[in-house]
């Protein structure tokens, strides 16, 4: 009689046992906790431990997941082909006799299940459009573009899915937010805050000469206190306006500022075609600019945001639009300025100014304005998350900034900046006619 030779079993998580500091969150999740942020410090473990929770949950439930880094090749980097420090690959948890099919090219893979894992870039979220995951992680949270989790979130709340945001801060931009948001209300989300301190996973002889060689680039620890101590006071390094906005912080310009109906509503724009388009609303009240709101959207014409401004409740003043509103549309060969006239919106166009003179121009403007912080949230996150340009070869920042989800509210703050200075320049220049009249 032949033998049948039986199956074997293969545990989940494979290859992975968390660290105790690790089980918390983990098992909040398994108890079925759908909201979790992990503000960790560096080299804690943050991905290899959302890659397992990952893994096990598709064999928990079957459905899509998503593993979202800032962008495509991040991710590659990070998860396609890195490994941890031991040199085990973190694509090695998922069980190779579990996997029904893997697509190198758009870094998927599907279990014998039916559930499947896609990793993706945020910078390219429109990729997940007609998606229907059931798990998200988002991993660098605070560097990648807010939006993403604005589409997810209504479909993860629709399907009773969960969502992971595990991040180091850069700043009190949006990953700031999202914390907050976690600790007012921690019946639906939970949040933890781990230093090393907390969870002794370096060695402090290694951590004391980490602060030495930061300490000895950089001319102070700064960097140390983000990325060890989870300290989201130090702004995100390179950023172009961490100091002005800090100072804001520090004078209560970022705050509640309420609209004035007696007083013109100015806009500044910036437009995109395929990327997104940005606009930051503002009322100049004596010496102070008042931004009293922010919008932005993507994938639509002209016409839509017109209709916007429209909706609104405020009076308008000046539109100020960057000088590439005046190039034409190859499909209706006409500029946006046109097309905007017609509509009934007249632009102000501001002048040709390299990057990094309208920058200095906005930082210059920047001791000047408040903030609604409520209204303005996600243009205060582009603000805080606009910084230079990194070489990784040479080890220097760039003459240039990252073009990335948050060069769009900055980009509409630089054309404010330059759009409203010509404004006071023209405004100083103008010389008083003196009329002399008689007695009457």
């Amino acid at each position: 009689m032949a033998r049948v030779k039986q199956a074997g079993k293969i545990h989940i998580p494979y290859n992975f046992k968390p660290r105790p500091y690790q089980l918390p969150i983990l098992e909040a999740l398994d108890d079925g906790c759908k909201r979790a942020v992990a503000v960790w410090h560096r080299r804690s473990g943050k991905d290899k431990v959302f890659i397992n929770h990952t893994v096990k949950s598709m064999y928990k439930r079957k459905g899509a997941y998503y593993y979202i880094f800032p962008t495509y090749k991040q991710a590659k980097k990070v998860i396609w082909n890195g490994m941890d420090r031991g040199g085990f690959k973190f694509m090695d948890h998922f069980p190779k006799p579990l996997r029904k099919r893997v697509d190198n090219t758009e870094m998927f893979v599907e279990m014998t299940n039916g559930s499947t894992f896609q990793l993706v870039g945020s910078d390219n979220i429109d990729s997940l459009m007609g998606a229907n995951p059931v798990g998200c992680v988002f991993s660098e949270w605070s560097l990648q573009s807010p939006a993403a989790w604005d589409y997810l979130r209504p479909i993860l709340a629709e399907n009773d899915g969960w969502a992971a945001f595990i991040y180091t801060p850069r700043g009190k931009n949006h990953g700031w937010t999202t914390l907050d948001v976690a600790r007012s209300f921690p019946k639906v989300w939970y949040s933890e805050v781990l230093t090393v301190e907390n969870t002794g996973a370096i060695k402090e002889e290694v951590l004391a000469q980490e602060r030495l060689e930061i300490i000895k680039k950089n001319g102070n620890d700064a960097l140390y206190l983000q990325e060890y101590m989870c300290d989201f006071d130090i702004p995100i390094e390179g950023a172009y306006y961490a100091e002005q906005l800090l100072a804001a912080e520090r004078e209560g310009r970022i705050s509640g500022v309420p609209y004035d109906p007696n007083t013109a509503v100015h806009t500044a724009w910036d437009l995109g075609i395929d990327d997104s388009m940005s606009i930051w609303f503002f009322q100049s009240v004596g010496r102070e600019i008042h931004f009293i709101d922010y919008y932005e959207n993507s994938g639509e014409g002209i016409t839509f945001y017109v209709k916007i401004l429209k909706e609104k409740p405020y009076v308008y003043g000046t539109h100020y639009a960057p000088h590439d509103i005046m190039v034409r549309e190859l499909s209706t060969g006409k500029t946006r300025y046109e097309t905007a006239k017609k509509l009934g919106i007249l632009f102000d166009v501001g002048a040709k100014i390299g990057i990094e003179d309208g920058i200095d121009t906005g930082r210059a403007m920047l001791n000047r304005c408040w903030f609604d912080e409520n209204k303005c949230e996600k243009g205060l996150s582009a603000l805080r998350s606009y910084r230079k340009e990194w070489d990784e070869d040479h080890q220097v920042f760039k003459p240039r900034p990252v073009h990335d989800w948050a060069s769009h509210g900055a980009d509409a703050f630089r054309t404010f900046a330059v759009g409203f200075k010509e404004e006071i320049v023209r405004q100083s220049s103008v010389v008083n006619e003196v009329i002399i009249d008689p007695y009457d």
